[in-house]
């Protein structure tokens, strides 16, 4: 399962791999029940230092929100800082643009590598293509919880080398909501790699969804891996991971329909996180996932 992230307006970086919803923070008593209230999101990467926390907090605190829960992690010896916080806030009092001065002024002050702050419920939802392959268990999926709202971006459009028939499942669904289907024949000497690109220019990332098995192998514990995409084969930095036991009792539809469910929660949680900006890089290749 593959990811692609914009990194400018003209080229996307491919990214490939293989908690809860703000509204269930809404308890009685609870300040994020004020319907005047509205969740937000800001991560922080920067070199390590006294007072960092303080500073977060009394940047969200002086403007009128309160911290609903906050991750912090400093790994030992490597003198650098991760965070990710939830907080409620007026947006009378603080406006988004005024967040973003406050977060900036933070930012500089630290040096910070990374500071990005998300407003889900006042800024525009991600925007994905997807990449799919013939196999269709991890789109339907993807598709079905994008259309029930549990996934927190919008899809402009599936890209395939496998021509779907018209009559299909997959193809009545995205004709349903509008979504373009574009089907490019590869081989070997022509990926079609200059089309896909136009294709998802105005996207966010890019989400490749497909599947490898090892029933012959026979294998006691498969698995399925969500991961950023890098020159190199299946090697970068793992967002998410999950596995399940089998055993010589297992035939190869129960086998693959374990590594399907298997799949699509993996693709599915790993999407979420990235959405919902739980995923930080961290050292060369690997990731720090609050």
């Amino acid at each position: 399962m593959i990811l692609t992230r914009r990194v400018s307006s003209s080229f996307p970086q491919f990214v490939g791999f293989a908690k809860r919803s703000f509204k269930s923070c809404k308890l009685p008593g609870d300040p994020s029940s004020s319907p005047s209230l509205t969740h937000g999101i800001h991560v922080f990467h920067c070199p390590d230092d006294v007072g960092i926390v303080a500073k977060l907090s009394e940047c969200i605190a002086s403007r009128g929100g309160n911290i609903l829960g906050a991750d912090v992690f400093v790994p030992e010896k490597k003198n650098v800082f991760y965070s990710r916080s939830e907080f409620v806030f007026d947006p009378v009092k603080w406006p988004r643009k005024q967040i973003d001065e406050d977060f900036l002024k933070l930012s500089k002050m630290f040096s910070a590598t990374r500071s990005v702050v998300r407003v889900p419920d006042l800024d525009a939802k991600f925007k994905i293509a997807v990449l799919a392959s013939k196999q269709d268990h991890c789109l339907v999926d993807l598709l079905h919880s994008w259309q029930e709202g549990r996934l927190p971006f919008e899809i402009t459009c599936v890209i395939s080398n496998h021509d779907r028939g018209p009559n299909t499942h997959v193809m009545r669904f995205l004709e349903r909501n509008n979504i373009p289907y574009h089907y490019l024949h590869t081989t070997e000497e022509n990926k079609r790699e200059e089309e896909i690109l136009e294709l998802v220019l105005n996207t966010d990332f890019l989400v490749l969804a497909r599947y490898m098995q090892a029933f012959d192998a026979g294998v006691k514990l498969i698995g399925a891996t969500s991961h950023f995409v890098t020159e190199e084969l299946d090697s970068g930095p793992i967002i998410e991971q999950m596995v399940e036991r089998v055993s010589h009792r297992d035939n190869l539809q129960s086998f693959v329909q374990k590594s399907e469910n298997l799949e699509r929660q993996c693709l599915a949680k790993a999407l979420r996180h990235y959405c919902e900006l739980r995923v930080l890089p961290y050292e060369e290749n690997r990731t720090v996932v609050f």
